[in-house]
């Protein structure tokens, strides 16, 4: 079976699509065969990501590895009495990726959906991607107004409680949540180290795995119309790369390698 991978977080603008094109163009090029799935069928943002990068090879003459997109399938009338319509596109979209799939990756909207609840209860690895601000905070847990003390769990993660129960009913392994610290910014401030600590905190209390994101980079806005992510550069003709871009593949690897996905070892 197909490892399946979610990418979640009911904040939009946390990074979740660049994450979720980085992560798996990376395990395509490391040689896995990846499906991916976009469930904001409204924005679309990594279904355009993988659009643009369509278009750019077509019209460059160049073969990338890349993962394969696949759109939820329209609704059919073959549902069972009782059966969600949703649930049923997204059983069907995951089938049909699974049979040529090492992983599955599923990129979930910024809002809370019926689609994005099932993907949760389907992951066996969930990112988590989150902006380094009590403002994102509050997505995972309730905090007092020194930002010390931790009140209780906040909306996300009593989803994410319900999805590993519904796992644990089904006998499933337990979903192994990381949450990344993401579009951290380069200068060491008060609120940054509060953040580590209330984290570091909620990791223990609620069981979940903190890893390093992306720094905030320029890079990340510029590669979006070609469809691009940063182990493409030198594929299409960057030779040297600057400090920053060489920063951020070495992140990139510190990701892959906190993931500690099942077969994976990080080759770039």
């Amino acid at each position: 079976m197909a490892h399946i991978i979610v990418v979640g977080n009911e904040k939009g603008g946390a990074g979740k699509s660049t994450v979720s094109i980085h992560v798996a163009t990376a395990l395509a090029r490391m040689g896995h065969r990846v499906g991916v799935l976009d469930l904001d069928l409204r924005q679309k943002s990594l279904g355009r990501y993988l659009d643009n990068r369509r278009r750019f090879l077509e019209s460059s003459g160049l073969v990338l590895p890349g993962p394969v997109y696949a759109e939820l399938p329209e609704p059919d009338e073959s549902l069972q009495p009782g059966e969600n319509a949703f649930d049923h596109r997204l059983s069907r979209a995951v089938a049909s990726l699974e049979p040529a799939s090492d992983f599955i990756l599923i990129d979930c909207p910024g809002s809370h959906t019926r689609l994005s609840q099932v993907a949760h209860s389907l992951a066996d690895t969930l990112i988590t991607p989150l902006n380094d601000s009590f403002i994102d905070f509050d997505l995972l847990a309730r905090i007092d107004n020194d930002g010390e003390k931790i009140l209780g769990p906040s909306v996300y993660s009593e989803m994410v409680w319900s999805a590993r129960q519904l796992r644990a009913q089904a006998g499933l392994q337990p979903i192994d949540w990381v949450v990344l610290r993401n579009r951290l910014g380069a200068q060491q401030m008060v609120n940054k180290m509060k953040m580590e600590k209330a984290l570091t905190r909620l990791a223990k209390r609620i069981g979940f795995r903190i890893a390093p994101g992306f720094s905030e980079r320029v890079v990340f806005r510029e590669l979006f119309p070609r469809g691009l992510t940063l182990l493409d550069l030198r594929d299409v003709g960057v030779k040297q790369l600057n400090i920053s871009n060489i920063a951020a593949r070495q992140e990139m690897r510190d990701l892959i390698k906190a993931l500690k996905l099942p077969g994976v070892e990080v080759t770039f």
